[in-house]
């Protein structure tokens, strides 16, 4: 993946993230990160990982959504962890 399809991924799932007052949070490895910082994003998210999702919220159920297209548009490899 170039780093310009992978910075406007980082932009978009921060900017879709930011939308929602559910905290998101990716987990890769053993690291933790907040989607909302684009940041966080850009040390850790690489094509080749598998993430997990976490998110938790009143608005849950729509930030799962909006998350989980934005991240198979950009074909990133993930898991919504259903808590």
């Amino acid at each position: 993946m170039s780093t310009n399809s992978n910075n406007a991924a980082i932009v978009e799932i921060a900017q879709t993230a930011s939308k929602f007052a559910s905290s998101i949070v990716l987990q890769a490895d053993n690291k933790y990160i907040d989607v909302k910082s684009i940041l966080g994003l850009f040390t850790t998210l690489v094509a080749s990982q598998d993430y997990e999702l976490h998110v938790h919220g009143a608005d849950a159920e729509d930030a799962k959504k909006a998350m989980s297209e934005v991240f198979a548009k950009h074909g990133l490899k993930f898991t919504v962890v259903e808590e």
